[in-house]
């Protein structure tokens, strides 16, 4: 069943969980996450994020990915992750994505605020969930965490729980991610997450909190940050990277697509159901 952020966070933060979101550039991808939800009985989002458009279109996405999750016996939230600009996010809503996340971080406070604040406004009014971004998660390329460069101190771009419940109070978002030492794409050294700085803020706002950079953490990071008071772990090159090395594994001379097609989704949905176990969010659906 189609459903928005509210639906599955809010639950999952009362219990302790965390529901993955999983971004889906193809069928492949998309019914390998589908099939591990429905195998284990658990709520899941699915999406796509702006960076990631050019491997599949908002609108071919949608007309793939809202079907299948009106279609299947779990909750299920499609999801716009990192929209940058605000005609992407509109857009998204308009196609009937369920959630969407406007990322102003990089924004100065006050900015972020009037953009996620207008936004939000739109996104209720189509009866789907914003997310935000408060901290800046930023990119491995320089480094194993937050921000660019070697030389950088990821601490200082780290989200404060004070000014976390005036941002919520301001905005009305209704997830929030915060920037505690993860970072996206594969890491170049094991990460360090502030799990102090995750229970503080968990404990000043009663917000879901969400946590990108999720892929190649270790399950005891995973566990321990959802225990701290995580509700929503981003993931994308765990399940990328398994659907390339099965079709690199799979491939022989000869074969076509529909010959390793089947063996990516597994791969992808053994990956998914991983995730979902240590998350916790097995049946919770």
């Amino acid at each position: 069943m189609l459903v928005n952020l509210n639906d599955v966070l809010v639950p999952a933060r009362k219990g302790k969980y965390a529901v993955g979101l999983f971004n889906t550039v193809n069928l492949e991808l998309a019914r390998g996450v589908m099939e591990a939800a429905e195998e284990l009985d658990s709520p899941v989002i699915i999406g796509t994020a702006e960076v990631l458009l050019p491997y599949g279109p908002l609108e071919d996405l949608a007309n793939l990915l809202i079907p299948m999750a009106e279609r299947a016996s779990v909750p299920v939230v499609v999801h716009l992750d990192h929209g940058l600009k605000e005609e992407t996010c509109r857009l998204a809503l308009e196609l009937g994505f369920s959630s969407i996340m406007y990322d102003c971080s990089t924004m100065d406070y006050g900015d972020n605020i009037e953009h996620v604040k207008r936004m939000a406004e739109t996104a209720h009014s189509f009866g789907a969930s914003i997310e935000a971004e408060l901290g800046h998660v930023g990119d491995n390329e320089g480094g194993s965490a937050e921000g660019s460069g070697p030389g950088a101190e990821p601490s200082q771009f780290y989200t404060d729980p004070v000014q976390a419940r005036d941002f919520i109070d301001r905005t009305g978002a209704d997830a929030l991610a915060i920037a505690v030492g993860t970072a996206h794409g594969a890491y170049k050294l094991p990460p360090k997450l502030d799990f102090d700085r995750i229970s503080e803020i968990a404990e000043t706002i009663s917000t879901p909190l969400v946590l990108h950079g999720g892929s190649g953490l270790s399950d005891s990071d995973f566990r321990t940050a959802v225990e701290r008071g995580i509700s929503k772990v981003n993931i994308f090159t765990d399940i990328n990277c398994a659907a390339a090395k099965a079709a690199h594994d799979f491939y022989k001379e000869g074969c076509g697509l529909t010959d390793i097609q089947n063996q990516i989704t597994e791969a992808v949905k053994q990956e998914t159901m991983k995730k979902m176990r240590i998350f916790g969010s097995a049946g919770r659906g």
